[in-house]
């Protein structure tokens, strides 16, 4: 799964984040990719806090543990959640698969 990485501190977490959508969903996109929606516009990091919240909720952490590393301002960004890598992957795809 390419948007997933382990690291020593958690689960990377690369995706695509469609905002001002309908509703707030992790899926997959087309071409496979990992996609989150969400019902925030783009505006003052909006759109990244309901993502954090997305991501928290789906693997089971709080939102301190999640955090973005890259791609402040792009569609494509990398998250960080803070935890045991195999259990937050599970989690989350247990999440994808609802």
């Amino acid at each position: 799964m390419p948007y997933y990485l382990d690291k020593s501190d958690g689960l990377s977490v690369s995706l695509r984040v469609q905002p001002r959508s309908s509703r707030n969903a992790l899926e997959f996109g087309p071409a496979g990719e990992l996609r989150a929606r969400v019902t925030a516009p783009p505006v003052d990091s909006a759109a990244n806090d309901a993502v954090i919240a997305l991501l928290a909720e789906a693997a089971g952490v709080a939102k301190s543990q999640v955090r973005l590393v890259l791609g402040k301002t792009a569609r494509d960004k990398t998250f960080l959640i803070g935890g045991q890598a195999a259990v937050l992957r599970e989690r989350l795809e247990r999440a994808l698969r609802a």
